[in-house]
């Protein structure tokens, strides 16, 4: 059997966390930024070193081939190199250079699969920069027109086609062209249950549909020590409430339902100044479409009576909207035979973030396997993975995928 080397996928790992890094152990490499080039000629670089055919398609997907016996449709893995302002060295990048220990490992044992082996990183899965986020997979799979992509801007108004064609990852292929076989995606959990539970491998089996809202709020500033209260248009105090609320409904409807007020900006955010404008996002997910719709509705329920009373003006905009995606049962079934087969206790588990996974589900058959997050931190400087998961994780994905490659 073929065996991940230790050594070379923690080292790689380091050596991406080296761009980008900032203090504490963590990265911010936002997508197409500076940091974000870098990262990609790193791995583009190792990726042409392991001999693959790198093809980079025009909304900057990297999709690195290594050929096989016969020209069929590839196994692929991969995942994303970008990261949030004040992300950890392991989401994302973990999947995409475990794929390269896969590659490296057969051309070791100067294995030839029958099938084609690809690996990819695509473009601002994060979000953090430009929406929607998972947009590289997004294009990729058909959900998202290109010029649409390319119009998204950040807060500067700078494009993603202008940060395409700045850092010379607008590419010249079909996003889309290279149709995988199947996708997998190795992924650190970013939650806690397997940690909690001491569990060494996550079947993720669905991914829990998204829903995130910027909404804009317009009051009335005046002064905080002479205005009463019942006088007040305060574009804050909704954006407060609707934090609260939103705690309260993840609360009351229980099962996988949760709820993030995760940015707010007040005008003119002063302490003596009632504020006149509040810009704040609300994050729904949920595993069922129907209770996800629910909770869209009771926000928006709470936020045009909250505005009514406070005689506010409320302007909703769609960031992202993704229904729940269900992995294909096979696949899924696959990765728990071979997690088993080497002896590491499993979970059969939903995810509670979006991956890239759920966008190649449109395309072909496809599965996520986890790996333990210490104390379920991620988004955080101190994301953690025991090595020694990293490394039982990635023997999983290299056993499936030389089985679905010679199948």
């Amino acid at each position: 059997m073929l065996k991940v080397s230790k050594a070379h996928l923690l080292g790689s790992i380091e050596a991406l966390a080296a761009v980008g890094a900032i203090e504490g152990g963590g990265n911010a490499r936002l997508a197409l930024t500076d940091e974000d080039k870098t990262g990609r000629d790193l791995v583009v670089g190792w990726m042409r070193a392991l001999g693959l055919d790198v093809r980079i398609d025009a909304i900057g997907n990297v999709i690195g081939v290594r050929a096989g016996r016969e020209n069929g449709a590839a196994i692929m893995t991969g995942s994303h190199i970008d990261t949030v302002r004040t992300g950890g060295r392991y989401d994302g990048n973990y999947g995409v250079l475990a794929g390269l220990e896969v590659v490296r490992a057969l051309n070791e044992a100067r294995i030839v699969t029958r099938r084609p082996i690809a690996v990819a990183f695509f473009t601002n899965e994060e979000g953090a920069r430009f929406q929607p986020d998972m947009m590289g997979s997004l294009v990729y799979a058909g959900g998202l027109g290109l010029n649409e992509a390319y119009a998204a801007a950040d807060k500067d108004g700078v494009s993603v086609g202008d940060e395409l064609r700045r850092i010379g990852y607008l590419g010249s292929t079909a996003p889309g062209a290279l149709r995988p076989q199947a996708f997998l995606e190795l992924h650190i959990e970013q939650g806690p249950i397997l940690d909690e539970e001491k569990v060494r491998i996550g079947v993720v089996e669905s991914v829990q549909g998204i829903s995130w809202t910027e909404y804009t709020v317009t009051g009335v500033s005046n002064h905080a020590g002479t205005t009463p209260m019942r006088l007040r248009r305060d574009a804050g105090y909704l954006a407060a409430s609707v934090n609260v609320f939103a705690r309260q409904l993840a609360r009351e409807m229980g099962g996988n339902q949760v709820a993030t007020v995760g940015a707010v900006n007040l005008r003119p955010n002063l302490i003596n100044v009632v504020p006149n404008r509040a810009v704040f996002t609300v994050d729904l997910r949920n595993t069922d479409e129907a209770k996800l719709k629910d909770a869209e509705a009771r926000v928006a329920a709470h936020i045009a009576e909250v505005a009514a009373s406070e005689r506010v003006g409320v302007e909703a905009r769609s960031l992202a909207r993704f229904e729940p995606v269900i992995f294909d049962a096979a696949l899924v079934g696959r990765v728990e035979h071979h997690a088993r087969a080497l002896d590491l206790s499993t979970r059969r588990m939903p995810s509670g973030a979006g991956h890239d996974a759920q966008m190649m589900q449109r395309l072909c058959p496809t599965a996520m396997i986890f790996v333990p997050s210490v104390a379920g931190l991620s988004h955080n400087v101190k994301e953690h993975t025991e090595a020694a998961d990293l490394v039982a994780g990635a023997q999983v994905l290299m056993n499936l995928m030389v089985e679905l490659a010679e199948g």
